[in-house]
């Protein structure tokens, strides 16, 4: 049976945990597949969306421009969701936080919020929107669910790792 109290300090890291997870997958998202591989921007599938926006090609200047402000706006948000996430989480942990950093409670709920990320980007912007693919080409639509079965592989995993933590109150000097 689960200590009542395991349960309760999972909790209290639970929603700063997965807000932390959100952003930093975002983070991973737009700067690894939108700016390193550039395999991608947030509208570089407007020619074949599902909503009618305008097309901004990312191979010429202007629509790369349009793109990039697009995924600044992305960043904006992941870089906000970071800010919320590490606000929450200081102000429920008031004591021991080197030993909460280290958890595998925190860093399951991190790995639940990149995975909730991956799906609910992946559903709404890939399949629901269309404004961008992960891969555009031939096996877009493998790139596209591969994005969402990762996104539930965090999410299991996360929810794996968190469950198995160890106690750690955050609110008791260590």
């Amino acid at each position: 049976m689960e200590n009542t109290s395991t349960a309760g300090t999972r909790r209290d890291i639970a929603v700063p945990g997965t807000i932390l997870g959100i952003g930093l997958g975002g983070f991973a998202d737009g700067i690894l597949l939108h700016q390193l591989l550039q395999w991608h921007h947030m509208l570089s599938s407007t020619d074949t969306d599902n909503i009618g926006v305008r097309y901004y090609s990312p191979d010429t200047v202007p629509g790369l421009r349009m793109n990039t402000v697009w995924d600044g706006l992305f960043h904006t948000f992941t870089w906000l969701a970071v800010l919320v996430g590490l606000g929450l989480l200081y102000s429920r942990v008031t004591h021991a936080r080197g030993r909460v950093w280290r958890s595998r409670a925190l860093w399951g709920w991190i790995l639940v919020g990149w995975g909730l990320f991956n799906l609910v980007e992946g559903i709404i912007d890939h399949h629901i929107l269309g404004i961008h693919h992960v891969r555009t080409g031939p096996y877009q639509a493998w790139w596209d669910l591969g994005f969402l079965v990762l996104g539930a592989l965090l999410i299991a995993g996360g929810w794996a790792l968190q469950r198995g933590a160890s106690l750690i109150d955050p609110g008791r000097p260590s």
